[in-house]
């Protein structure tokens, strides 16, 4: 975590061995901050709102973050296809892996 310079706290999911860490133990304001990141800034507060931690973004389905989180669905479909769907294929392959 980084104190910014207004005295809030960033957490920011670190990069390892070229991936994320697993979202499955991301807090809150790190799926907020991965969505801000990655160019949702007004989108990212829905999971805020909606409390939504990693483990909760892996249980997802294209259902939940279209109509559960009351985004426009532009940016919904975008969010599920390039990243929530993304993030669980990842967190499914690490753990057979790890197997």
């Amino acid at each position: 975590m980084e104190n910014k310079t207004n005295g809030s706290v960033e957490a920011k999911p670190k990069v390892e061995n070229g991936q994320l860490p697993d979202p499955a133990d991301w807090a809150v304001t790190d799926v907020v901050n991965y969505f801000k990141a990655a160019g949702f800034e007004e989108q990212a507060t829905a999971f805020q709102d909606q409390e939504i931690d990693g483990k909760s973004l892996l249980l997802m389905t294209r259902n939940d973050v279209l109509t559960g989180l009351s985004i426009k669905l532009g940016p919904a479909l975008k969010i599920y296809e390039y990243h929530v769907k993304p993030l669980q294929t990842q967190h499914l392959k690490s753990n057979a892996n790890a197997s």
